[in-house]
């Protein structure tokens, strides 16, 4: 699979990866877990504060560390996105530490932003974020990495945590609930879960920023990235090129009269309220994006909120717990936390969950996410 879209590996950086000859092979320490094996690990570094704590941590606790950045594509003309991976390679020679080049673009190109003007065509709000991480990094790179450099383990700067106790390991959120980012995570295949590492799963941000500052690392300061990498950090709109999702169509109610004309449905996604271009006696929403007849449907909160919300594509990490009738807890977009909610309906491939409370505007293309009372993902699917 990795052969097929063209993976390469470009020179070091600065100096190039010399594996240490002998490994103990004992029982070491992270920021949130004890492992067992060879000390070398990979970290997935963005040029950002996070990653490039992360790698530092790690070697600070005895791993041999390589820094890896992903080549993308930019999908779009844009001046405002510099080449992140230039300071992952600076922080990783700040560091002492080997980095690398992983150049993905085809792969980037037909599995994130194909995919992503494709579910903008089709009504949906993709999250290709999580879809990145779940398709790429932690299956062709995360693969591409062992099979080059033989180095199993693997590391981000995701604040979330992996933890490993009585033989069983759960991805879960992370201390700083206000940070976590468990949720763009559920994708890891559940018997690679065991060679993940995220060192800052403990840590709040300030505490990152503080450590970063400590080692004068060129990035202390950085500012952190809010939008999208492949559209230039700029509006994910430039990143689209699907003409069809940019024409002018019908803005209706939920019942279907007309009130007015959009601009296109790649515009909008469910539960936007600001910019829809109609202004009526109370606050709207919109409910619904039906790509077929290219109209969108505004509706009040209580009108685009539901109970009920079914999902596919389910990635379950810890499968004894994906059953009916258990009291779970769900998030349908990544902010926010997970509200009490039971699956009424599984299958191989797809699960209905029903809320507790009805849910505002779950949106066609974002994730579902299930934990159980300990913040522990049981599974992730993707919303239909």
């Amino acid at each position: 699979m990795v052969g097929k879209w063209d993976i390469k590996l470009l020179p070091p950086s600065f100096s190039p990866w010399r594996a240490k000859e002998a490994h103990s092979k004992g029982t070491f320490r992270t920021a949130n877990s004890a492992f067992g094996g060879p000390k070398q690990i990979a970290v997935l570094m963005s040029g950002g504060v996070d990653s490039s704590v992360a790698a530092h941590l790690l070697a600070e606790d005895g791993w041999e560390v390589l820094g890896i950045t992903m080549k993308i594509p930019v999908s779009c003309s844009t001046d405002k996105r510099s080449c992140c991976g230039a300071d992952a390679a600076f922080v990783c020679n700040e560091l002492n530490i080997p980095h690398y080049f992983v150049d993905v673009t085809e792969a980037f190109q037909h599995l994130i932003i194909e995919r992503f003007c494709q579910a903008y065509a089709r009504g949906e709000t993709p999250n290709p974020c999580a879809d990145c991480n779940t398709l790429l990094k932690f299956s062709l790179v995360w693969d591409f990495l062992q099979e080059t450099f033989g180095i199993s383990y693997l590391a981000t700067g995701h604040y979330a945590r992996v933890v490993k106790t009585d033989g069983l390991v759960r991805l879960g959120r992370a201390e700083d609930k206000g940070k976590d980012q468990s949720y763009f995570l559920y994708g890891i295949a559940r018997e690679k879960l065991g060679r993940f590492v995220l060192p800052l799963g403990e840590l709040t941000k300030e505490q990152v920023r503080s450590i970063a500052a400590e080692l004068n690392l060129s990035v202390a300061d950085k500012t952190e990235s809010m939008e999208l990498c492949f559209a230039g950090e700029g509006d994910y709109r430039a990143a689209l090129t699907v003409t069809e999702a940019n024409q002018d169509g019908d803005i209706t109610d939920m019942q279907g009269k007309k009130l007015g004309t959009h601009k296109g449905i790649a515009n909008y996604t469910l539960g936007q309220r600001r910019g829809i271009g109609f202004a009526g006696g109370q606050p709207l929403y919109v409910g619904r994006i039906d790509a077929q007849t290219n109209t969108i449907a505004l509706g009040t909160r209580e009108e685009v909120s539901c109970r009920t919300v079914r999902a596919n594509q389910i990635n379950t990490l810890i499968p004894e717990e994906l059953v009916t009738d258990k009291q779970l807890y769900g998030k349908i977009r990544s902010y926010g936390v997970p509200r009490a909610c039971k699956v009424i309906e599984v299958g191989e491939s797809d699960m209905t969950v029903e809320f507790d409370e009805p849910q505002f505007a779950p949106c066609p293309g974002q994730k579902l996410v299930l934990y159980n009372g300990d913040d522990s993902i049981i599974a992730g699917s993707t919303i239909v």
